[in-house]
């Protein structure tokens, strides 16, 4: 087996190690503290918003940037406005579709 197999193998285990140890643990507590609940409701947000900023930075110079950027301002709007996620990445993507095609 190469190192490269080996190195594939033990971080998949370490990962599963790790997935495994939170589902034993989770069962010894009924309910969680308030304050561990108002912190577990924040993750996904922040996990969105660290895809969502990723995707508007330009690393490459693309020109794509001008379409990224509007579509995030739509967003947001959208979101801010009637509270609807699903609303908002649908029309999101439709307005870069939109924008990369004029542009």
């Amino acid at each position: 087996m190469s190192d490269t197999w080996i190195v594939i193998v033990v971080v998949g285990l370490g990962t599963l190690a790790a997935r495994g140890s939170f589902l034993m643990v989770a069962h010894r507590g009924d309910e969680v503290s308030p304050r561990v609940a108002r912190v577990l409701r924040m993750i996904p947000p922040a996990a969105l918003a660290a895809i969502v900023g990723l995707q508007l930075s330009d690393p490459d110079g693309s020109t794509g940037l001008v379409a990224r950027l509007v579509a995030a301002g739509v967003a947001i709007g959208i979101t801010w406005r009637w509270a609807n996620l699903a609303l908002a990445l649908v029309v999101g993507v439709v307005v870069v579709v939109a924008l990369d095609a004029v542009i």
